[in-house]
Formats: C-alpha cells, structure tokens, sequence
C-alpha cells in the first residue's frame, strides 16, 4: 500500500476522552480514509481505515449505545 499524506489531517480527540492522556484522536477530513492514532504518540504510525468501515464502526457503537 502506498504511503499516505497526513499532513493536512485534521486531528481531533473525543470530547468523552480522559485528562490522563489515554487517547485515540481521528482525522475524518482526508479523502478516502478516516485515520487513527495514538494521542501520546502522534508522530507514531496511524491507522487508515476506509470511511465505509468507519462509518459501520461508528454505528454500530451507536447501536450499542442506545441499548
């Protein structure tokens, strides 16, 4: 896979997340993809994950949530 350009990603962390830096931030403004990493490291490698695959993650979280 080639690499992808994350220099215009626009990271942001859940507003849920906890003040001791236990954190997965998003960036939903790329193209193709939805990417994740880690908020401790965020030089460190991110995951790229397809928005439809993002899409049915989010709602089956939502699902769950509104158990």
């Amino acid at each position: 896979m080639p690499e992808t350009d994350l220099s215009r990603a626009e990271w942001r962390k859940s507003s849920y997340s906890s003040q001791d830096g236990n954190c997965v931030e998003v960036a939903v403004n790329l193209p193709a993809f939805v990417a994740a990493r880690d908020s401790k490291h965020p030089a460190g490698p991110a995951l790229l994950i397809p928005r439809d695959t993002w899409r049915c993650f989010i709602q089956s979280l939502r699902m769950q949530a509104s158990r």
